[in-house]
């Protein structure tokens, strides 16, 4: 499972994105008969640079 940060939830201990897309992930899994081997949280922000 791999899940994201949003930047639209700042610095929060863990995002309601990253929740939200947990659940949203163990869901289809579980509708799909799978297993979740091993889960990747990245919740560094991204910067672009020029």
């Amino acid at each position: 499972m791999y899940i994201r940060l949003s930047r639209e939830d700042g610095d929060k201990q863990e995002s309601e994105s990253i929740g939200n897309q947990r659940k949203i992930i163990e869901r289809y899994l579980k509708e799909q008969n799978l297993n979740i081997v091993d889960e990747y949280v990245d919740d560094g922000v991204s910067r672009n640079y020029i």
